[in-house]
This record gives C-alpha cells, structure tokens and sequence, in this order.
C-alpha cells in the first residue's frame, strides 16, 4: 500500500508541484494509514521547502473532509477559529467571540483544540468555564441550536490526522497541517473568520476555500498574531460572491482605540476563563475591543453587519444586553462539565 506514494515522493524531491486531485490523493493515502512515518515526514517537508501551493492545500483539505466526523448545522453557521502557532500567549480571543456572536443572533459551529503552542487553547478554556467538551457527538446539533454555539473538538472529528502524528511531533517546523484543521470545520460551515499565523498565508488560505465552496471568508493576520489585533494594521483577504479582495484594517476603522499586544496578554486556563466571564460581565478594557473588533469582522462576514462600526455596535449590544453571557450560560447547561473533571 504504502507504494502508492513513491511516484509522488518523487517527483516533489525534483520540485514539482501536485495537483488539487493529486494531493487529494496522497493525502487520502496518509490519513488512511497507507504510508509509512517516512513517507510520509518526506512529503510535509519536501511541501515545506518548496512552497506549499494553493492547489496542494485544497486537495489536502477535501482529503481531511472527507474522513471527518461531521455534524449538521443550520446553513448560515459560521466558524470563528485561529491556526495558533503565532506564540504569543495572549487571553482567548475566538473563543469570547464566539458567544459574542452567538449572542448577536448568528449560530457558530467553532473549531478547536486544545492548546498546542500556547499557554491555553479554546478547549483548554472552555472546560474551565465548565463546559465539556466531550458531550456525545450527537448531541451537538441540537446544542448549537439551543445556545446557538457548540464546541467542535477537533481530535474527536479527525481521528484520521493520527497517522500523521509521529512524523509531525518529530519534525518540529510546522507544516501544511498546521493550515488544515481551520478548513476543515466538522460543520461544513462556508461562512468563517479565520486567522492565520503568518501574513504570507492569508490570500492562499482564501483561494483555497473559494476552490471548496465557501461563500463568504475573511483570513485574517494581526502583527504576528492569527486574529485582528488593535496594536496596528491587519493584514485581510475577504472572499465574497467569488472574488477576493485584499486590504488593511485598523483599530481605527472599527472606531476602537488602539493597544498594544501586551494589553490582552494571557495566562493559564483558570485566569483566561476569569477573564473572559468578566468580559462577558461587561468589564471594559482592550480584551473588550480586541473581541469586538474581531467579533465585528465576522458579522460582516455573516452578513449581520455592513462594516466593521456597525460589526462593533452588534456585538457591543450582544454583551451589554446579557445575550452573549447567555450563550455561555446555555453551553454550559446543556453540556456540563461531568463532577470528576477539573
């Protein structure tokens, strides 16, 4: 079986790029546990060294989504989620943003893990809210339709990506699967907010969800960070109606002071989740901005708002108004975290 990807190993070794279908394919043959550990550790780096190409990143991603666990969501679901790996410890962003946007009225399918290369991931998070994030798949559907958000936890959707794991932890460098979990939403969501830790992947990442149907996205990077930021101007591909537009936006455009990265830095679960309740709670302060800012992006994307200040003003009245604590409220109820869990 394992042969089946020699062709590919080399032809990549001589620089050449694959197809959409091509890496469909070699990617189908890795999740399906047809290749070995070198195998393929030969293939991500030989991507890496060259460049992985749009077509490479889309093939990749339909190989993922055809193997994932899915669940059903309403049509105009949308996902709010980062790559991570930018490293810079800051307090959950897309995870407030999430009940943010819940509470604005928009059902969001969010995507995530648990923390990988920071302190404290959205899963991470969640469970020191008290939310648990292992409640039985197929209860999900009707979670997100009550508290209009449900938690996707990416390990239990993609158990196909454990054939890549070795060589992953192995090689160190991230890789293209570093891209892949944020296109690869379990809901099937085609509207989302994504950030990108690097502002070289911000219009390939929105080529290639145009080529997988999506109708309406923003991939966005913030000075280092894989979420809009206020510390200066962000880097944005929008796709909508087919087209991509590329473009900065600022604090400023939002109508929203601008602040330093160190403003929103985070610490460890327990202290992120204080901090995000207190959001919730109204508390004001550039974590505030920092979500609404965000927040705002993705109603725009959901087409609940027209700009980035009416994005604001939504999510704005979501938190004053109680809504948005209420989605967390409804989360937690409908999934509580089991009495043995921490």
């Amino acid at each position: 079986m394992s042969g089946s990807l020699k062709p590919v190993l080399g032809r990549l070794a001589e620089g050449e790029t694959l197809s959409e279908a091509e890496a469909e394919a070699a990617f189908g043959a890795i999740m399906s546990g047809e290749a070995t550990q070198a195998q393929i550790a030969g293939l991500l780096m030989a991507m890496r060294v060259r460049g992985e190409t749009v077509a490479e990143l889309a093939g990749a991603v339909r190989a993922m989504r055809a193997r994932m666990l899915a669940v059903e969501a309403p049509e105009d679901a949308i996902d709010v989620c980062g790559t991570g790996g930018d490293g810079a410890g800051t307090l959950n962003v897309s995870t407030a943003v999430t009940f943010v946007v819940a509470g604005s009225g928009v059902a969001v399918a969010k995507h995530g893990n648990r923390a990988l290369s920071s302190r404290t991931g959205g899963a991470d998070v969640l469970v020191a809210l008290g939310v648990d994030i292992d409640v039985k798949l197929e209860r999900l559907p009707e979670i997100l339709i009550a508290a209009n958000c449900a938690f996707l936890f990416a390990p239990r959707h993609h158990a196909a990506l454990r054939h890549a794991a070795g060589p992953r932890v192995e090689l160190g460098p991230r890789t293209i699967f570093n891209l892949l979990g944020t296109l690869a939403n379990p809901a099937g969501v085609r509207r989302q907010l994504t950030g990108v830790f690097a502002p070289h992947w911000v219009r390939p990442m929105a080529e290639a969800l145009g080529r997988l149907g999506s109708e309406a996205v923003w991939i966005v990077h913030g000075q280092g960070l894989d979420e809009l930021t206020l510390a200066g101007p962000n880097r944005v591909a929008a796709l909508a109606d087919g087209v991509i537009r590329e473009f900065t936006v600022t604090a400023a455009d939002a109508g929203l002071d601008a602040a330093p990265i160190e403003a929103i830095a985070g610490g460890d679960a327990s202290q992120n989740a204080q901090a995000l309740a207190a959001l919730l709670d109204g508390a004001p302060g550039p974590y505030r901005d920092t979500v609404l800012l965000n927040a705002a992006a993705a109603l725009v994307v959901a087409g609940q708002a027209r700009d980035l200040r009416q994005g604001v003003a939504v999510a704005a009245r979501a938190i004053d108004s109680g809504a948005a604590a209420s989605a967390l409220d409804t989360l937690r109820r409908l999934a509580p975290l089991p009495a043995s869990s921490p």
